[in-house]
C-alpha cells in the first residue's frame, strides 16, 4: 500500500506519540479511532440512522482538531459515553467495512503515520513499519486522564472495559501483527518513545 508508511498499532495507544512521530517524519497523521468515535457521536445524536449509514456518509476532518460536519468535536468524542459507544459499534462488520474504505483511500494519498487497533493487521498490513505499543493499565489511565482533565479511576475503568470488548470481538480483535515491533512505553517520556519509533523507520528506510 503505497501511502501506508508506518502503522502504529496499539493496546496502549497514545495519540500524542503518533502525532509526534508524524511530525518528526513530516508525514500526515491518521487517527483511526477518531473516525469510529465520530460515527459513535453521530449515532448517539441521530439514532434514526444506523451506525453503518453514519459511517458511509461521514464528513470528518482529522488534524489537531477533529471536525464532524464542520463542527469541532475534539473533546466530545473522548467522553466515556462516546468511547463506550465507539467500542460497541467497532464490532459491527458493516461499520468496519465502511471505515476501512475511508482509511485506505487516505493512506493511498501519501506518507502517513496511522494509529489504531487494527492498523497493522487489517487496514495497512503492508505498512513498511508496524509498532505495537504496550503499557500498564495504570500508566495508560494516567496519560488519558491528563490529556482529558478527567478522573483517573473513571478513565481506568473505561479503558479496562474497552480492552475487554476490543480483545474479545470477532471482527478485527486487538492483536499485534505478526511482524510488528512490540514496544513497551511504560516509564518512558513521550519524546523517548517517539525517538525509538523514528529510529525504527529510518532503519527500515536504509535497508
Amino acid at each position: 500500500m503505497p501511502g501506508a508508511g508506518q502503522g502504529l498499532q496499539h493496546g496502549a495507544g497514545d495519540g500524542v506519540l503518533a502525532r509526534g512521530v508524524a511530525q518528526a517524519l513530516s508525514y500526515s497523521h491518521l487517527d483511526s479511532g477518531a473516525l469510529y468515535r465520530c460515527v459513535a457521536l453521530a449515532s448517539l445524536e441521530d439514532p434514526s440512522r444506523s451506525p453503518q449509514e453514519h459511517a458511509a456518509t461521514l464528513e470528518v476532518s482529522l488534524g489537531e482538531r477533529v471536525l464532524l460536519g464542520g463542527r469541532d468535536v475534539t473533546r466530545e468524542i473522548r467522553s466515556p459515553t462516546v468511547s463506550a459507544e465507539a467500542s460497541r459499534i467497532a464490532a459491527l462488520p458493516e461499520v468496519r467495512a465502511a471505515l476501512l474504505t475511508t482509511q485506505r483511500a487516505l493512506l493511498d494519498s501519501g506518507d502517513w503515520v496511522a494509529e489504531g487497533r487494527d492498523i497493522g493487521t487489517v487496514v495497512a498490513p503492508e505498512a513498511e513499519v508496524k509498532v505495537f505499543l504496550t503499557a500498564s493499565e495504570h500508566e495508560r489511565a494516567n496519560r488519558r486522564a491528563r490529556e482529558l482533565g478527567a478522573d483517573v479511576e473513571e478513565v481506568r475503568r473505561e479503558l479496562a472495559a474497552r480492552d475487554a470488548r476490543d480483545g474479545g470481538r470477532d471482527v478485527s480483535p486487538l492483536l499485534a501483527a505478526p511482524n510488528a515491533f512490540v514496544l513497551d512505553s511504560g516509564g518512558l517520556a513521550v519524546d523517548q518513545v517517539v525517538a525509538q519509533i523514528v529510529n525504527l523507520v529510518k532503519e527500515a528506510q536504509r535497508s
